[in-house]
């Protein structure tokens, strides 16, 4: 009976040593391929514009990854363009403006479009009084919509906060960006 009792206490040493090993391992794996999944590329850019417009770093990487998946010729079905898909009449906007050192021609450039991004950013985030998700929400679907919503009862009960999003592209796509600056945030 004593050899059967030691023989349980070898199994579970065992067993608590192989999944001691397995959880390592597994620790170990998990960012190399989370990192693979959502890559940091253009860092020094985002860190540079990020901090000129006093904006956080994680959120400009949530939007960059959740608009292009950091792929600087990326263009979209309505002909946003490059990293933080910006659109040529927004581009030239904010370049006039901002007055920033900048040419719509080189949209593509990483530099040229996190700084316009960023520019945008932050003046959609002063404009909604720092609420960051209504922010992000006028990126995706324009300041004009959220406007009308934020005044609109249905979806905002003080004009400030948004507590429904009727597009339902631009509610994903808000959800998609703050758990990818999350995710940014946690992994970088």
């Amino acid at each position: 009976m004593l050899v059967i009792v030691n023989k349980k206490r070898f199994y579970t040493a065992i067993t608590i040593t192989a999944l001691i090993v397995i959880s390592l391992i597994v620790a170990l794996l998990i960012p190399p391929v989370t990192k693979a999944v959502y890559p940091l590329k253009y860092e020094s850019q985002i860190l540079t514009h990020s901090a000129q417009y006093d904006l956080d770093p994680y959120l400009i990487m949530g939007i960059i990854s959740a608009e292009s998946q950091f792929e600087a010729d990326a263009v979209s079905h309505k002909d946003a363009m490059g990293l933080m898909q910006v659109k040529e009449e927004t581009a030239k906007w904010c370049i006039d403006h901002f007055e920033l050192d900048a040419d719509v021609e080189d949209i593509y450039k990483p530099d040229t479009n996190i700084l316009i991004g960023c520019a945008y950013i932050d003046y959609l985030i002063d404009m909604f009084e720092g609420n960051t998700d209504v922010a992000v929400a006028a990126y995706n679907a324009g300041q004009g919509n959220v406007k009308k919503w934020l005044a609109d009862s249905r979806y905002s009960d003080d004009g400030k906060t948004l507590k429904n999003i009727p597009f339902d592209e631009t509610e994903k796509y808000v959800k998609k960006v703050r758990n990818r600056e999350k995710i940014y945030r946690d992994l970088y």
